[in-house]
């Protein structure tokens, strides 16, 4: 649970801003230097190696939570099935402590919150009332969480409790600032700098620890709670039991890496529930719907960087499993949810009523092969993003590739193609289908399914001799050229123990001697290191053979020890080549490796936006652009009548292609401009652009178009506003 965040601005403890200015210095000298970004460290506590899966009481439950509510969910959980699966928690959300109005929950005598006695009531022998449902839940075999929120309560603070062991009390560590508490509001900052303020917590996650907690998640974390986040994460570490401890929500995509050094796990968005409905019993219905479900999938790309084993990105509860009516998602809808947390390796918690299950969705949720899809712990990468087609990809440790395929949109069928060698796989591949086990056969190239409203593919692709048909040239080889400060550094997650740094800013990193058996497009993987924070990390040009093909915009990595991957076309000539890294003005990221496969996966075919071929129409015009291939682009699309019209766009058979845009978008933020793509007098899609850094600065983006065979016409127009500027189109058969 957490309702829309409510900022609660306040200094951070003297500590955490030691920490801050601390990181701020190096931050500042090391910056540009190899390895500059701290290594993200997931929070060492002993668990959440593999995402959390469970059951949470705020979907269905909501303000009630009792014990024979949350006992008879447990039963569920258990007699169902869905524990043998896999879902093992039991968490109690808000609304299981007692509050009296809104100064605050009730406390003990040393400032703790109390428990809600009606709701959970004490065993006949004095036993904690949440500490009987923890009990009850532990006979099943199962585990149990709980809730909180940051700060002291205003009632320690009026009542001035003491701090259990210390001589100090809750005034002396309270800062007066408010912070958030959905339930009670009436909670107050704690100075982390003052005396007795950890032990104050350290208490509260010991008593925790003695009812038996298995599970906290603290509610209402912003960036002026990373004192909490780490005062909490030092507590539970000091409990003597292991207890997994996740952030929610909404939590800031710049800090991620702080975020994975103290805890399991971080909601990266607002609620999944849309609060839009219930029954006659008064029980929330639905508890979602599609729309909430769309938000999620630009929440997963966004967030890819960050997740790993022991620390993920979580996506909120799953919403699927009672049928449409009471969850609110279609059977395909639903599948697509649970297919779409499963290849973002997201905690798989339940938000629906367990003892009502659908028989057939239950089915789904027990599914041992996409549940293992989740385990895995891989964060997969988005490879299509054309608005109602989405495609994500990961590469398991063994090899296999999963593929999963979305259609964003709820009330038509769409066609998805994505291209295998974005997915990572260079040749052929054997598929079967995750969710239904059946062989989809081998397939290579392209592929494409089309899907209905909301629906989705999950298929796993074990390579068929493809990847040994490649060879990787490491960047650290003394075969290489690096010139204006590049340097070569140890690096214990990179191939050969070594990576190249210091590229940019006048340093490059030159591969001499890349082999290409034939002249054509090769779909080379670069293997690089970017600990940038936010959404969007360095950038590198990159030259073939002495001309500058492409500016590509790299995605951060974690941390500059954290290699990653992205796969980059580039047209390479029969025997030796040169791929040379750089960057003018700024470093660019660091690199481990690039691997050429032995045989090009495509021919190509660059149409230039500004030759004379091409139609412009409604304003669209040339202009000089020194950083695009002919020195030209294409401005002033868009906005109503402005069109650029590829003509003679030629393709070998008829089918659906790869077409590489080469475009120039200066836009400022994360979402640059749109475009409609019109092939032979059809509307095919239309593609939301990245802002490339400015509009004389290329960038590219693929589109798969349906061509035909022969001659074909390629539009590109904005109805309503402009269109970024247009270098060339790429087309690779």
């Amino acid at each position: 649970m957490s309702y829309p965040h409510l900022p609660h601005p306040r200094p951070l403890s003297r500590a955490s801003s030691l920490i801050t200015a601390l990181s701020m210095v190096l931050g500042a000298l090391f910056g540009a230097a190899v390895g500059a970004a701290p290594s993200a460290s997931a929070q060492s506590n002993g668990v959440g190696s593999t995402p959390a899966m469970g059951w949470s009481s705020w979907s269905y439950i909501r303000h009630d939570p009792t014990a024979a509510n949350i006992e008879a969910q447990a039963n569920a959980l258990k007699s169902s099935g869905l524990s043998a699966a896999g879902y093992v928690y039991v968490n109690v959300d808000d609304f299981w402590y007692d509050c009296p109005g809104s100064q605050g929950p009730d406390v003990d005598a040393y400032g703790r919150w109390v428990t809600n006695t009606t709701s959970f009531p004490s065993s006949s022998s004095g036993e904690n009332g949440i500490a009987v449902v923890a009990d009850y839940v532990h006979s099943l075999g199962l585990k149990f969480g709980l809730y909180v929120t940051p700060g002291i309560s205003d009632q320690a603070v009026s009542q001035n409790t003491p701090i259990l062991g210390t001589s100090y009390t809750a005034d002396e560590i309270a800062d007066g600032t408010s912070e958030a508490n959905y339930n009670c509001g009436g909670m107050q900052g704690i100075d982390y700098s003052k005396p007795g303020a950890q032990t104050f917590i350290d208490s509260w996650a010991d008593e925790f620890a003695s009812w038996g907690v298995d599970y906290l998640k603290l509610d209402g974390v912003g960036d002026s709670d990373v004192g909490d986040v780490q005062a909490w994460s030092a507590a539970l570490a000091q409990s003597g039991r292991a207890i997994h401890f996740e952030l929610s929500n909404s939590l800031d995509i710049a800090n991620a890496s702080t975020w994975a050094q103290y805890s399991n796990g971080w909601r990266t968005g607002g609620d999944i529930e849309c609060y839009c409905g219930s029954d006659s019993s008064g029980n929330p219905q639905p508890l979602t719907d599609w729309g909430n479900v769309q938000g999620r999938f630009a929440q997963v790309a966004q967030w890819q960087p960050y997740g790993g084993p022991g620390a993920f990105n979580d996506y909120d509860s799953i919403e699927f499993g009672d049928g449409s009516t009471v969850d609110g998602l279609s059977t395909a809808e639903g599948q697509s949810q649970l297919g779409l947390w499963a290849m973002a390796a997201s905690p798989l918690l339940l938000g629906i009523d367990l003892t009502k299950l659908n028989s057939t969705e239950l089915a789904d949720l027990t599914n041992t092969a996409v549940v293992a899809v989740d385990q895995d712990g891989v964060d997969a990468r988005r490879i299509v993003s054309n608005v109602n087609q989405q495609a994500f990809a990961k590469t398991e440790p063994n090899g296999d590739v999963i593929l999963g395929l979305f259609n964003y949109n709820g009330s038509a069928s769409q066609t998805v193609t994505v291209s295998l060698a974005a997915a990572g796989i260079t040749g052929s591949a054997t598929a079967t289908n995750v969710w239904t086990g059946a062989s989809a056969g081998t397939l290579s190239g392209t592929y494409s399914v089309t899907l209905g409203a909301g629906a989705s593919q999950l298929l796993k692709l074990v390579p068929v001799a493809a990847t040994s048909g490649s060879t990787t040239y490491q960047a650290a080889s003394s075969a290489n050229t690096l010139a204006g400060g590049a340097a070569t550094a140890g690096c214990n997650s990179c191939l050969g123990g070594q990576k190249v740094g210091y590229v940019g800013d006048g340093g490059t990193l030159t591969f001499n001697n890349v082999q290409a058996s034939t002249a054509g497009n090769y779909e080379v993987q670069l293997t690089y290191l970017d600990g940038t924070s936010g959404i969007v990390g360095r950038s590198a040009t990159i030259t073939v053979n002495g001309t500058a093909v492409e500016t590509l915009a790299f995605t951060p990595t974690g941390s500059f020890a954290n290699p990653g991957t992205v796969t980059v076309s580039l047209p390479l000539k029969a025997g030796a080549n040169t791929i040379e890294l750089s960057d003018a003005s700024a470093y660019a990221p660091d690199f481990a490796a690039a691997t050429v496969p032995t045989a090009p996966t495509t021919s190509s075919t660059t149409y230039l936006a500004a030759a004379s071929a091409n139609t412009l129409a409604g304003g669209a015009v040339v202009q000089s652009c020194s950083a695009c291939t002919g020195g030209e682009k294409v401005g002033f699309v868009g906005n109503g009548s402005g069109t650029l019209t590829f003509n003679g766009v030629s393709a070998t058979n008829a089918g659906v292609y790869p077409v590489q845009v080469v475009y120039c978008d200066g836009t400022s933020g994360t979402t640059g401009r749109s475009a409609t793509f019109t092939v032979n007098g059809v509307v095919v899609q239309t593609n939301v652009f990245t802002p490339t850094g400015g509009f004389s600065t290329p960038g590219t983006v693929t589109a798969y178009l349906p061509l035909k065979a022969g001659a074909n016409t390629v539009e590109i127009s904005n109805g309503s506003a402009y269109a970024p500027d247009f270098n060339a189109i790429v087309v690779n058969q």
